[in-house]
């Protein structure tokens, strides 16, 4: 039997304006989740938010960057990367300027 456990999503400042303002939200899961699956779930309650992090192919975007832990999904297996329950996402968006 699994057991239903939280995801901790860390949103950055640009883009809690997508999120109704969350810095943080907690997502019930039951057993691992790839990030694409997370992002699935959060986008399905925030689009905005879901089309600023991935673009029409479901990929990260160029400038947005996620941690599970404190490795960078690109490192390991992308959005298909495991994250168990009890775990921290954490979303970082870079800002570039000129």
């Amino acid at each position: 039997m699994n057991e239903v456990a939280d995801v901790l999503v860390r949103v950055p400042s640009l883009l809690r304006q997508f999120t109704d303002g969350q810095e943080e939200l907690l997502l019930a899961v039951e057993g691992p989740l790839s990030v694409a699956a997370v992002l699935d779930v959060i986008g399905a309650q925030f689009p905005f938010f879901d089309r600023r992090v991935r673009d029409e192919t479901g990929a990260l975007r160029r400038y947005v960057n996620i941690y599970v832990g404190y490795d960078d999904v690109r490192r390991l297996r992308g959005t298909d990367t495991k994250v168990q329950p009890g775990q921290e996402l954490m979303i970082i968006a870079s800002v570039a300027g000129g």
